[in-house]
């Protein structure tokens, strides 16, 4: 850290910063009241005008075509953003820093082409996107979480939001995000806890979190996260959002920041938050058209394929939809359960879909493996970060570097043991998905197999704060390196949703969670799923997930 201030003061020079921001929001962001309900989503629409209100609360989409035709403009829009997203600072503690300036002018300049032009300057003409503060712009703070890094910048944009930007985005809001970027949950010792804004006693999830409340409120409607064992998913579940883990080295990532930068053992991704479904396709095809190969060479030459058809109804068969209603280490809440049991319910009703069950195999040991080369210096990077400014480490720090029996420093030849048992792992789950095959064909390869599988995105719902401490559910799927896709399906209902009295827990994992559940501790809390494919089946996920959702018409409740 190249300044000698206290962390305090760093973390008040942050605080105040991000403050000052705000303030230069006009008309001014209205205060909200000193006394908070526990659920704060209805706030936002009696602070802000009739307009305003129907501008954040409608669709990605929507918006987008509304702003391609001239019907509203780009200024129109982002000033509506950038006030719900102050309100949604002022509820829940989601922001870093508000881009008012640049973002206003950025409106009008694609305003005044769009009237000179007569058409959009691209995709995303006028559009807000919100971004987690680790992905760097350019000469924008880039601290990761970490109090020593506050005074880093970014060299440049980040390849993304280059070519969100080319395609006519507004940046317009920079998010939170956790110390270390490895937790569940959004907590740092910059700006402190961001909370759930349907639950402010429970977690935004993480380390996406400052975009899964900003967008859990409408301050904003499609935002840019990234995920390394659950950090797009985590947030989006907790806040009743869409959030897409694509497979890796498909959406560009270069010029964000980290740690352990260059590891490839578990290899992070960048993925799309947004209130609809059709936002996160809007990304991701935004994104792939864009080549971006070309510029990153990591990134594979695999083009947005929506136009084809992925799924087997299109050929008269039907979509086979596997259900994991456990890990067989932790077990679901009762409202994930219900979730799962609506869903599945509704979906045993249409003729052309299958439902089976989804047996797990040995998540134990893909924990093993994961949580055993996030760190492979043993986490040497992240406990000099916190080190350097002698801010103390949080509570889910500790969690998952000094208090996990798995975090040791790796040599050479204990990195390739791990990485040997990933890809011994990979082939394992690989045979178990073939085996599902209902025929051969031709040359003897599997037909007919599961098509995604329907699965908890968590042990229960959003989690008490400090409490996330259960990736399995996520970062299963990271290990697999799968992409996996959430979505919203209900909210905790305690009149429904009862404790399970005479549960007998299988070990202390699930014990743990188990004394976690109290019906009236979670009320309000979003209750989602997810999605999962096989590796480089993104669209087949998307296409799925459109299949299920039009014929059982989800979600079950409003969340706005």
């Amino acid at each position: 850290m190249a300044n000698s201030k206290s962390w305090q003061d760093i973390a008040k020079t942050a605080k105040d910063l991000r403050d000052a921001s705000i303030s230069r929001i006009q008309p001014p962001v209205p205060d909200v009241p000193a006394d908070l309900p526990a659920n704060v989503t209805d706030i936002p629409k009696h602070l802000l005008s009739t307009d305003e209100v129907l501008i954040t609360e409608t669709s990605t989409e929507a918006l987008v075509s509304l702003l391609a035709s001239g019907e509203l403009t780009s200024t129109a829009v982002v000033k509506a953003f950038l006030r719900r997203a102050g309100i949604a600072q002022k509820l829940t503690n989601c922001v870093t820093e508000l881009l008012s300036d640049e973002a206003l002018s950025r409106a009008k300049s694609l305003d005044d082409y769009l009237n000179k032009h007569k058409h959009p300057v691209g995709p995303l003409h006028g559009l807000p996107v919100s971004v987690k503060e680790h992905i760097g712009m350019k000469g924008r703070g880039l601290n990761g979480g970490f109090v020593s890094w506050w005074d880093h910048k970014g060299e440049g944009d980040a390849n993304v939001l280059k070519i969100l930007w080319q395609a006519g985005c507004v940046f317009y809001v920079r998010t939170t995000e956790p110390q270390t970027l490895m937790h569940l949950e959004t907590s740092n010792n910059l700006y402190g806890v961001t909370v759930n804004p349907f639950n402010r006693k429970l977690t935004c999830g993480g380390s996406s979190g400052g975009e899964g409340a900003l967008l859990g409120l409408r301050g904003g409607c499609l935002g840019v996260g990234s995920d390394i064992g659950g950090s797009v998913r985590s947030p989006s579940a907790n806040c009743g959002l869409y959030g897409l883990r694509p497979t890796s080295y498909r959406v560009p990532v270069n010029g964000w920041t980290a740690t352990m930068e260059g590891q490839e053992q578990i290899v992070a991704v960048i993925g799309p938050l947004s209130t609809s479904l059709e936002g996160v396709k809007l990304f991701m095809r935004t994104v792939l058209s864009a080549k971006p190969w070309l510029v990153e060479p990591s990134c594979l030459p695999i083009p947005w394929r929506d136009e084809d058809d992925h799924l087997p109804t299109r050929h008269g068969k039907t979509l086979r939809v596997a259900v994991l209603w456990s890990d067989d280490i932790v077990k679901p809440h009762p409202p994930v359960n219900r979730a799962l049991k609506e869903v599945v319910h509704k979906m045993e009703g249409i003729p052309e879909i299958e439902v089976t069950t989804w047996t797990p195999y040995k998540h134990d040991e893909a924990w093993e493996i994961i949580a055993s080369i996030y760190f492979a210096d043993g986490a040497k990077e992240e406990t000099d970060a916190i080190s350097a400014s002698g801010e103390p480490w949080r509570p889910l720090s500790k969690f998952i570097i000094q208090e996990n029996p798995y975090v040791k420093y790796l040599s050479v030849e204990e990195v390739w043991y791990w990485t040997s048992r990933r890809e011994q792992y990979r082939r394992a789950y690989a045979k178990v998905w073939n085996e599902t095959a209902t025929s051969t064909g031709p040359k003897g390869e599997p037909e007919g197999m599961v098509d995604v599988i329907l699965a908890p995105v968590g042990p229960g719902a959003a989690p008490p704060l400090d409490h996330a401490k259960y990736w399995g559910y996520t970062s299963q799927w990271n290990l697999l390196d799968y992409p996996a896709l959430v979505f919203p399906v209900s909210k905790v209902d305690p009149s429904i949703d009862k404790t399970e009295e005479d549960y007998q827990p299988m070990n202390e994992k699930d014990a743990f969670n188990h004394r976690l559940y109290e019906p009236e501790r979670y009320r309000d809390a979003p209750v989602s799923l997810q999605l999962i494919g096989r590796r480089y089946e993104d669209e087949k996920v998307i296409q799925a997930m459109e299949y299920i959702r039009t014929r059982i018409h989800l979600p079950f409740t409003n969340f706005v």
